[in-house]
């Protein structure tokens, strides 16, 4: 039998999954919690994109680094480690996070260099498909996410909430609406630097944080 875990779940939480032999023999061996590092990874971006919301940073310029060469690849990272343990669920969240970040900085680096060929006139237009495209797709995220501990279901929601603030801003011309996004997105990061302490704090023989009961059991 296989088990995916969460940090910080309950008991109960965990789902065993059955796995064939030749699966066990290569994953056994493993351990760790991918957690430790898709978690930060995800708060350090999370962060420098809301800097960029409330306009202290450019987006286009000084977020890029940061999304790409550690959120990024720190989620890929995160997927590939939880996917080596059978962690399907969790390699699922941090894919998605992984797919989300990655295209974010492609769209914003292709739209200013004009890589992508898309017309000034249709540069608000591509931007509100990109962001209701991840609205749908976190939107169902958050909605599985039910059955996990409520700080879980808690970060989602609030994803959910910046992409519709920013939506908005976007479609309006809306620097209030952004700046709203962007303080949706510190307190989504909040939650998970909560989370990642309670990886580490487990992580170095710790107790485990609170992360609050599941909405359904």
């Amino acid at each position: 039998m296989t088990a995916t875990h969460f940090p910080g779940a309950p008991e109960g939480v965990a789902q065993d999954v059955e796995a064939p032999a030749a699966e066990q023999a290569t994953v056994g061996p493993l351990t760790g919690d991918p957690a430790v590092v898709g978690v930060p990874t995800f708060v350090v971006g999370s962060v420098m994109l809301g800097l960029a919301l409330i306009n202290y940073a450019p987006a286009a310029g000084g977020a890029l680094p940061i999304i790409i060469l550690a959120t990024g690849i720190g989620q890929l990272v995160a997927t590939l480690w939880a996917a080596a343990l059978g962690q399907s669920a969790v390699a699922a969240i941090f894919g998605i996070f992984s797919g989300f970040w990655l295209s974010y900085a492609a769209l914003l680096t292709g739209l200013a260099h004009g890589w992508w060929g898309v017309a000034p006139a249709a540069a608000v237009h591509t931007v509100a498909a990109f962001l209701i495209s991840w609205l749908i797709i976190i939107g169902v995220l958050t909605l599985g996410s039910l059955r996990l501990p409520a700080a879980f279901t808690l970060i989602f929601a609030l994803i959910d909430v910046a992409l519709i603030l920013v939506l908005a801003s976007t479609v309006n011309g809306s620097p209030g609406l952004a700046k709203a996004g962007g303080i949706a997105v510190f307190a989504f990061a909040a939650v998970g630097a909560y989370v990642f302490a309670g990886s580490l704090s487990v992580a170095t023989g710790g107790k485990p944080f609170p992360l609050g009961r599941p909405v359904i059991t």
